[in-house]
């Protein structure tokens, strides 16, 4: 089967299965080996989950709760010791993900964050990413939900990149009796304009989209091509999330099937083919029991793995350990190694504010990898937030 431009209709009869699949799987291959060297890569990290409240009530989400229930937020203490403690574990990223908005829906939000002396969730993790810069070595990889430019624009100059998940393009997921259902900020044109807004100021951002949460194939493939429009406005997309949705107990969806490897698969290899060859395309490690599937779908990174937190988005999915990544990675032909949460393609002052771009540089190598000083081996998580 030949290959060309990708093309809706053979992508979606692909996904189906009407189509054979090995050929994709040779054509997402050999994207992926003209684009990259035959290195895998993955970002060494600490999460770091600065609100668990959010105005959003998401079917599938474990991660939000409500105030009296885990729902608050980490005090500068927390953040602080937790990045710390990474920093000695020789991590280079602090991912800082939380609710969308707590403020506009909980009084608690909004009291706690008038005793930090900020009127916004976006300013305290402004304040957060400041703190982590000036206390650590850590680079902070802010994801706080929408966003307009104003709000992207306060947390640039602290952090080297930021992200939100398209997840679906498709508006029939808010409907009554679907996942994103009076989820204001999961209106897929929003998410979009987020995306947008970070290309216009040149910020590295991260996106991608969540297989299995009730969307169509044709859904998928739609989503895939959004990603591939937004790339091609600004070139900004440094890494797609291709993520299969984990069913999770005391969920509404905790019932609801989970995408099948070989589908799923499918999907990775479509996202390469979509997004083309030079496009840095991820699956989380943690999420499948045999990974190295997704090596042969065209992958090109394994995301962050933390050496010290756990996945607060899928906190009943370890990650795995950096031995097993590497041997993983080795089985397949492609050496492991360790990035910056920027993307070497990435490091220059035209990306990166002026500000940091001295200490992305001290802290990566000639070819724009992390600068680690040694292989730590992952233990089990110790440091937690909210409970």
């Amino acid at each position: 089967m030949p290959f060309a431009a990708p093309d809706r209709d053979l992508a979606v009869s692909l996904l189906l299965g009407t189509q054979p699949g090995e050929p994709l799987m040779m054509e997402a291959r050999r994207l992926r080996d003209s684009g990259h060297d035959r290195s895998i890569t993955y970002s060494r990290k600490v999460f770091i989950p600065i609100t668990t409240l959010c105005r959003d009530t998401c079917t599938y989400c474990t991660f939000v709760k409500p105030p009296g229930a885990g729902g608050e937020y980490l005090t500068p203490e927390d953040v602080l010791a937790i990045a710390r403690a990474g920093d000695t574990l020789d991590c280079t990223e602090a991912l800082l993900t939380l609710g969308d908005l707590p403020e506009e829906k909980w009084p608690q939000a909004a009291e706690f964050l008038e005793l930090q002396g900020v009127s916004s969730t976006i300013e305290y993790v402004a304040q957060m990413s400041e703190l982590i810069r000036a206390e650590t070595r850590l680079f902070p990889h802010a994801n706080p939900g929408i966003m307009d430019e104003a709000a992207i624009e306060l947390l640039r100059p602290s952090n080297v990149s930021m992200g939100l998940m398209l997840e679906n393009i498709s508006h029939r997921l808010t409907e009554p009796g679907m996942p994103h259902h009076n989820c204001p900020d999961k209106v897929p044109s929003v998410r979009v304009e987020t995306i947008r807004a970070a290309g216009r100021l040149r910020v590295p951002f991260t996106s991608g989209i969540l297989v299995g949460i009730g969307e169509t194939p044709e859904e998928v493939v739609d989503s895939l091509f959004a990603l591939a429009a937004l790339q091609k406005e600004h070139g900004h997309i440094q890494e797609f999330i291709i993520q299969n949705f984990r069913a999770k107990a005391n969920t509404r969806m905790r019932h609801a099937p989970e995408p099948e490897i070989p589908y799923f698969v499918r999907v990775v290899a479509l996202a390469r083919w979509i997004l083309g060859a030079e496009a840095n395309v991820q699956v989380p490690p943690n999420l499948t029991e045999d990974f190295s599937v997704y090596i042969d779908a065209g992958i090109n990174d394994w995301g962050g793995v933390s050496p010290l937190t756990i996945d607060w988005v899928n906190p009943e999915a370890p990650w795995p350990a950096l031995e097993k990544l590497e041997a993983v990675t080795a089985a397949a032909g492609f050496t492991l190694r360790p990035r910056l949460p920027v993307y070497p393609e990435y490091m220059t002052d035209g990306w990166i504010d002026s500000g940091l771009l001295p200490s992305v540089v001290d802290r990566s190598t000639l070819d724009g990898y992390a600068d680690i000083s040694g292989s730590i081996p992952l233990p089990a998580p110790t440091m937690s937030g909210p409970q």
